[in-house]
């Protein structure tokens, strides 16, 4: 500031003059002079950008300058622009008459872009130079009065009124100077000869030409003038005109020809010669740029133009005859430099906000993008597009050369996780230049996926008689989503059933256990809903319906009702072949196969009896007489099922052939009724054998009827939890036969006719069943060749080989498809 109050009056006010922003989106415009100091007030930029001081940290309020210099700087506690290092303006502008600074402005949340403007404004820093310290003139004697004579004025690196220069020549009697103005009204200084000299009178003259610029402070600069004066030659070099315009492309070959100067003479002989030469004020780099030849006046270009460096040349050219002294006139090449496409347009990405929401809604802006092209007219016009063009993204125009690129549509990280597109600006010059920039723009994810299984349902087979805690089966859900999004967690649905104690899954692998052994003869099926859950915010829910069927094992041996050790059975003979003489009633826990019994004599103690292979009567082979009177005879008969392995029962029958039939009424008398073998009479007694015949026949009436409504009830009886119901078809004699798709049970418990069900058997044509080797085979492929058609005396004959079941029975015809089940 000390060094501010220094300064004139005039120079404050016009520190302190910013011009108001109101050009383009955001755009802003200043004016600072140059030399200021450090920390130097350019304008309260935040207050006309309308933000508040409190939000220029939060939005991340930060500036950029496109020049190597930080020439300015932004304090963010008040929101002032400020010098922060020494401008100087004939650095940056050289002579040019406007020089601009051009800054960007960039705010976050949401995204804002300004563009300010500072022009530097000149001081009066450069005082008025002379090329050389000393200038020679070589003036004839007898020259007339009111003779010019050019010479080399003074230069001044300012612009405007501080570099209006004005000359004063040193007090003298034969000199004065005259200024004139030539087309492009820039200042020579001409030197008047008021008085003809006199070399006999004073050979040499010495003078001081001062040169003054219009700045305030004034400054100046002297040249000494050294003036021979010489003989004879009078007439100088004289060109057609004194300045010479010229224009020339850019990308003009080196060694073209520019232009022929030509000056005229009006001496004769060696006075008449005359040389082209550059005047000392050409800059160097004018001259390593441009040659001319000195015999014959032609300029060409020795360098390279560069429209961008430098699109215009001043030369001065001399030309001087060789007379002694010599004389010499002054012209000026002017060389206009004319664009041609040949810039390449610079492409940058400002600010970008990645990676994207997948949730982002259309109109976000993602990046600000910003063209430049050095080239002038169109050669520097851009246009900026995108590709390709089927991205759900677009590009804006902002305002000049800046873009924005904006969310077109909605998106969906599972369908495109990243977006890589290729941004390209073109210039509208012949032929057209482009360049490209690539810019990825990831996308992030959202929970909007719930967990998902491949299928609905599974169903799962397992063994009975597992160990606990055996693995049984292992599901697994997907989800699309990335991240805690996609992190599952699998749990049992237990609101319908407690299933705590039978069934459990590993909440992050989902394999299923079953954690205690299970037992086919209480439990045939569990049915539950498994669902998976994944880790994100809202959480997202999927869920399966798993079904367990337990396999039935052979791990229940028949079991007989009664020992028949503990009756004695009195037959009366004599006894006709075939005839029956009892039954053997055994039980199986198990099902299927494994429930399916078959009756066998031990050979070694058949002696003359027979045992029905599946129906357990027992009857005579041949004709017994009085011969066998007396004699008990003990059979052993063995009952074995169809799993594997095989598991058996035994049990003996006691027999005694009398001849007196009062000895079998007696025997009956004393019999328990309920015994489980019941001996069968001769028939010696019609009367009784009648009797028991009715009996027998209502019995056997009401037990129809009974079987009947009992299949009926259990047929639409609903079970307790599950999908199938129990199905009773038909009866026969050969053992019970039951087949369902779905078998369901009670998971309370056996209901108390768990026990009436050892005749029960199972055939699974379409269920996998276990064999030997652990492999997991088709039903109907165990069924031994044997037993592939069954007689029954009441049933006719099953086929096992198919799905098409008829059974005959005195319950009528029945045809049952893919399910059966007889009871005999």
């Amino acid at each position: 500031m000390s060094a501010m109050l220094t300064w004139p009056k005039g120079l404050l006010q016009l520190l302190l003059l910013h011009a108001a922003w109101k050009m383009g989106s955001g755009q802003l415009h200043y004016s600072v002079l140059e030399e200021s100091q450090h920390g130097a007030f350019v304008g309260r930029i935040a207050q006309d950008l309308g933000l508040e001081l409190s939000e220029l940290v939060p939005r991340m309020f930060r500036m950029l300058s496109k020049g190597e210099k930080d020439y300015f700087e932004v304090n963010l506690q008040n929101g002032i622009l400020f010098v922060n290092s020494l401008i100087d303006r004939e650095e940056l502008c050289a002579k040019n008459t406007d020089c601009v600074l051009h800054l960007e402005v960039i705010v976050e949340k949401p995204l804002r872009f300004f563009h300010v403007e500072v022009e530097i404004k000149d001081v009066n820093d450069n005082a008025p130079i002379f090329s050389t310290r000393e200038q020679i003139l070589s003036i004839a004697e007898f020259v007339t009065s009111g003779t010019q004579f050019l010479i080399e004025g003074a230069s001044d690196s300012d612009i405007g009124t501080n570099a209006l220069l004005t000359y004063t020549l040193s007090a003298n009697n034969h000199f004065a100077l005259d200024s004139e103005s030539d087309e492009d009204e820039t200042n020579s200084v001409v030197l008047l000869l008021k008085v003809p000299l006199d070399r006999e009178e004073s050979p040499v003259h010495h003078l001081v030409l001062t040169a003054t610029d219009g700045g305030e402070p004034k400054l100046t600069g002297t040249v000494q003038l050294l003036i021979n004066v010489l003989d004879v030659n009078d007439n100088p070099p004289v060109f057609n005109q004194s300045v010479y315009r010229v224009k020339l492309l850019e990308n003009t070959v080196s060694g073209s020809l520019v232009i022929n100067l030509n000056a005229t003479d009006l001496d004769e002989g060696i006075n008449r010669e005359i040389s082209y030469v550059f005047s000392n004020k050409v800059p160097l780099y004018f001259k390593n740029t441009f040659g001319i030849n000195s015999d014959t006046g032609e300029i060409k270009l020795i360098g390279k133009l560069d429209y961008e460096d430098t699109n215009f040349y001043e030369l001065h050219i001399v030309a001087e005859d060789k007379g002694s002294p010599p004389l010499s006139k002054q012209c000026k090449v002017l060389i206009e430099i004319l664009d041609i496409n040949d810039n390449i347009p610079e492409i940058s990405v400002n600010s970008v906000s990645v990676p994207l929401p997948e949730d982002s809604a259309p109109g976000t802006v993602i990046a600000i993008i910003s063209a430049l092209d050095k080239d002038s007219g169109t050669n520097g016009q851009v246009r900026c597009f995108l590709w390709p063009t089927e991205v759900p993204f677009k590009l804006e125009s902002t305002f000049k050369n800046y873009y924005s690129l904006i969310l077109d549509a909605t998106l969906d990280r599972e369908q495109v996780a990243e977006y890589k597109m290729i941004v390209t600006v073109e210039d509208q010059g012949v032929p057209p230049l482009s360049s490209s920039l690539t810019v990825l723009v990831p996308i992030s994810d959202i929970n909007d996926n719930a967990p998902a299984f491949p299928q609905p349902s599974y169903t799962v087979f397992v063994k009975e008689n597992n160990p606990p805690g055996a693995h049984i089966f292992t599901m697994s859900a997907t989800d699309p989503d990335v991240a805690e999004n996609a992190l599952i967690t699998y749990w049992i649905d237990e609101n319908l059933w407690p299933l705590s104690s039978y069934i459990s899954v590993h909440s992050e692998s989902g394999k299923l256990y079953a954690l205690q052994s299970l037992d086919y003869e209480e439990l045939k099926l569990l049915e539950f809903q498994v669902r998976a859950k994944d880790a994100g915010m809202p959480s997202l829910c999927g869920n399966v319906t798993v079904q367990v069927f337990v396999m039935d094992e052979n791990d229940n041996a028949p079991s007989v009702s009664r020992s028949s050790e503990e009756n004695l059975i009195l037959l009366v003979i004599p006894m006709m072949p075939g005839h029956i003489v009892g039954k053997i009633h055994a039980l199986d826990a198990d099902s299927g196969y494994n429930a399916w019994l078959r009756y066998e004599l031990v050979e070694e103690s058949s002696g003359p009896w027979s045992v029905g292979q599946y129906s357990g009567e027992v009857s005579s082979k041949y004709y017994l007489d009085e011969s066998e009177e007396n004699k008990i005879q003990n059979v052993l008969i063995v009952v074995k099922d169809h799993g594997k392995p095989q598991l058996s029962s035994t049990a003996t029958l006691s027999m005694s052939l009398v001849k007196n039939a009062q000895a079998i009424l007696t025997e009956i008398h004393l019999t328990k009724s309920g015994e489980s073998f019941v001996p069968l009479v001769d028939s010696i007694n019609v009367y009784l054998i009648i009797a028991i015949c009715s009996v027998s026949s209502l019995f056997l009436l009401a037990t129809l009827i009974y079987v009947a409504l009992r299949c009926h009830c259990k047929a639409t009886e609903p079970m307790v939890y599950g999908p199938g119901r129990a199905t009773l078809v038909c009866a026969s004699e050969v053992g019970s036969w039951s087949y369902s798709n779905r078998h369901s049970h009670i998971l309370a418990g056996v209901s108390a006719e768990a026990g009436a069900k050892s005749d029960l058997m199972i055939f699974s044509p379409n269920i996998p069943v276990f064999a030997d080797n652990g492999e997991l085979r088709n039903g109907t492929e165990l069924i031994p060749d044997s037993a592939k058609e069954v007689s029954c005396s009441h049933c006719g004959v099953f086929d096992i080989q198919s799905t098409q079941y008829t059974c005959a029975s005195n319950l009528g015809l029945i045809s049952i498809q893919n399910i059966v089940s007889l009871k005999c």
